[in-house]
């Protein structure tokens, strides 16, 4: 690929820009504004913007760079650029861009948020601009995008699909600094940071458990293939091939025969079950009533599926959502449709990328008949449909080796001038946690260096609650050390942290209240980019003295003192400890900007922890600017996750 792309530049007879430009963009301010791309060799290229004019001549490699003036907010204008043709590039605005990157919580559309259909219809902020960086993986840097991104302007026909913490972040900056805000948002569910970051930056570190320097292109569409070989091979193994169209139309009916299908748990995505893959699946589950409950509406829940579905009750169609994964399926069954006996629930599900299939918890999984429940959360009988040509199987997948989508979806925009980044990612390396030291700040590290701005700002949301492992302090949690990793990635300069420990759902690793999200990233950039004396941090631990059983905390952004959101005023979230290293829930009472923690069964304490568990939505402490206090701990015991390396899978 990169081969050809290098042959291909020695070889336009048109002037041509990277995809990232485009009609309807936003072009930083307040700095020189760079414009490249590529043409023949020697070629005069002219660029037109805002009443000025400069020229450049294309190197020998067809090549060319130029420098436009620092402009003030403001628009719309004409880009326009001249060589043997003409490229115009209209209503375009100066103002600050922002990088919006990570995983699935950044990746996460308005469409699915909390009060999508309210926050949608009143999203008329026309000089908010939001372009989407299409799903790519590359071997090696890529110097464009893969497919066209378009910017779109943020109204109730758009908005719907922009990042959610993306667009309220800009909002609030909007609504505050009345410039225009441009967003390029480039992310991709269930990703690790490592695919994110340089091949470089990574051979240079001490992230790989061996010494052993990174794969050759070749060594990587050797592997891919053998992957994909491997895979095909298994799924046609297991089932006995892929079956005709003809024999598909009839898995959905109740009289279908699949005792020969393989069995699989539910929920559960494919991928930790079946293969990794992307493509369709049919789920099939048999269940019996009796003739009371025949022929009497029901209601079927289905946790949540990835990415879209068509549900089947004895070969009618009961619901279906279309590419949806966050959402719950509910669907209800009218009265007439289930029988006395075997009644099938057959489920078409279709994933395009990352995780596939239904998931969610067991008790989300269920048929309602009145007031009686049928627990559905069991091996259910599965159909490998088809396998995507641009799957997983054959594309290979974003986390199978580091560096993919650094090559494909960062190397293309590194040149286009920002303000900085925003970035929510984590969940993948809550397993390597303590090496998130490490590879967290290298991203930053990496990503500065290579843009050439400077320490622009990052900003990060740390990790909201979440059951996960139902993790906490005497068993471990990987989701606190992982939040501690981000936290302590504050040593960078020009950093800053939004927590969002307070607005997880314990069920659901995607939230959908991404409004405080938003928000809370906006504070901290109005604070520390653009000067504004507003709030932007809750408490922070600053230290610990120990007064005899007692354990007395002092927080920093606390002047104004701490409250606890209880309407009884109890404080949660806290725990004690002695030598022993055992924890108990504490006993805390707020002082002023101070916390005295205490526990009868811990006569002698050494160390406290807060809101230190996979799940810590219970915590409840915040500062009076309403922002909630950062989990901590004030011991350095060795964590779960001290030992687990990264390595090349």
């Amino acid at each position: 690929m990169a081969a050809a792309l290098s042959t291909a530049l020695f070889s336009y007879a048109d002037v041509r820009l990277p995809k990232i430009f485009g009609s309807g963009m936003v072009l930083q301010r307040a700095q020189p504004i760079p414009v490249w791309g590529w043409a023949d060799k020697g070629e005069k290229i002219t660029v037109q913007f805002n009443g000025r004019q400069k020229t450049v001549k294309t190197g020998t490699d067809g090549r060319w760079k130029l420098f436009l003036n620092a402009e003030n907010h403001g628009g719309p204008y004409q880009l326009i650029i001249k060589g043997k043709n003409t490229i115009t590039f209209n209503d375009v605005w100066v103002g600050d861009v922002w990088v919006c990157s990570g995983q699935s919580n950044m990746e996460f559309v308005l469409n699915s948020a909390q009060n999508a259909e309210e926050e949608i219809k009143a999203a008329n902020y026309p000089k908010i601009r939001h372009i989407k960086i299409p799903r790519a993986m590359a071997y090696q840097p890529e110097n464009d995008l893969e497919q066209p991104a378009v910017w779109e302007a943020a109204s109730p026909e758009t908005a719907g699909r922009f990042t959610a913490v993306g667009y309220f972040f800009a909002r609030k900056l909007q609504q505050e600094l009345n410039i225009p805000i441009g967003l390029i948002h480039s992310s991709w569910g269930g990703t690790d940071i490592e695919t994110w970051i340089s091949r470089d930056a990574l051979e240079k570190s001490n992230l790989f458990v061996s010494d052993e320097k990174l794969a050759s292109h070749a060594d990587l569409e050797s592997l891919i293939r053998q992957r994909k070989e491997k895979t095909l091979k298994k799924i046609k193994e297991t089932q006995g091939g892929f079956a005709d169209a003809a024999a598909v139309s009839n898995w959905k009916s109740d009289t279908f025969d699949d005792n020969s299908w393989p069995q699989v748990k539910i929920p559960g995505l494919w991928e930790q079950s079946v293969q990794n893959f992307d493509g369709i699946v049919w789920f099939r589950k048999t269940i019996h009533l009796s003739a009371a409950e025949a022929g009497k509406a029901a209601q079927l829940e289905l946790a949540r599926i990835d990415d879209s579905d068509d549900t089947y009750v004895n070969g009618a169609r009961v619901g279906g959502m279309q590419n949806k994964y966050n959402d719950r399926r509910i669907y209800s069954i009218p009265a007439g449709l289930l029988k006395a006996g075997q009644n099938v629930i057959s489920v078409r599900v279709e994933d395009t990328g990352g995780g596939g299939g239904i998931y969610g918890t067991p008790d989300e999984v269920k048929l309602t008949i009145g007031a009686k429940t049928y627990p559905l959360a069991s091996a259910w009988r599965y159909q490998v449909e088809k396998v995507f040509d641009n799957s997983s199987a054959n594309a290979g997948n974003p986390n199978d080796y580091p560096t993919l989508l650094y090559n494909a979806m960062i190397n293309p925009l590194i040149g286009y001038a920002i303000k900085g980044v925003i970035w929510y990612q984590g969940e993948n390396n809550a397993g390597r946690a303590y090496q998130y030291r490490t590879a967290f700040p290298l991203l930053i590290n990496d990503w500065r260096k290579r843009w050439g701005q400077g320490d622009f700002p990052f900003y990060f949301v740390q990790l909201a609650s979440w059951k996960a492992a139902n993790g906490n302090s005497n068993s471990g949690s990987s989701w606190a050390e992982l939040r501690e990793a981000q936290a302590m990635t504050l040593a960078l300069p020009n950093t800053g942290m939004a927590v969002t420990i307070d607005i997880g759902e314990t069920g659901d690793i995607h939230p959908r209240n991404k409004q405080d999200v938003g928000k809370r990233l906006a504070a901290v950039a109005l604070n520390k980019t653009y000067g504004k004396d507003n709030a932007f941090s809750g408490p922070v631990f600053d230290t610990m003295q120990l007064d005899g059983n007692r354990a007395v905390l002092s927080f920093k952004y606390a002047e104004k003192g701490l409250t606890a959101k209880d309407k009884y005023g109890y404080v949660r979230g806290f725990e004690i400890a002695g030598k022993d290293k055992k924890f108990y829930y504490a006993k805390a009472v707020i002082q002023g900007n101070k916390i005295i923690v205490s526990n009868e069964s811990v006569p002698n304490p050494v160390a406290v922890r807060y809101a230190w568990a996979d799940d810590a939505g219970d915590a409840n402490l915040y500062n009076k600017e309403g922002f909630p206090a950062a989990p901590f701990r004030t011991d350095q015991w060795d964590g779960i996750t001290k030992n687990a390396k990264y390595t090349v899978r």
